[in-house]
């Protein structure tokens, strides 16, 4: 009889910081390779998206949404870390919602 092996997430905060998209995300598992610290595993569901293991590691090195072919990933940037930037033409301030 072949063990069962369990894995269980933690519990994600309110400010989870990687969202991936379902309807976008084949399953590919690009995310769960480039990931520098293994805060994905892959889903044992072929072609459903990866599961967020351990989402208060995350660095926001940025590998996962920058590598996804899909743009499926995405950053829910804390407050602090939202990146601002100045447009030198109007003066406008964008931030990353």
């Amino acid at each position: 009889m072949a063990d069962k092996v369990y894995a269980l997430p933690n519990v994600q905060t309110p400010s989870t910081p990687v969202i991936v998209d379902r309807e976008k995300c084949t399953g590919c598992n690009t995310c769960v390779q480039v990931c520098q610290i293994d805060v994905f595993i892959p889903n044992p569901k072929k072609g459903e998206p990866p599961i967020i293991l351990y989402p208060d590691e995350c660095w926001y090195c940025g590998c996962c949404v920058t590598d996804c072919p899909h743009e499926a990933v995405k950053f829910n940037y804390p407050l602090p870390l939202k990146p601002r930037w100045r447009n030198k033409e109007t003066g406008k301030v964008h931030q990353v919602k």
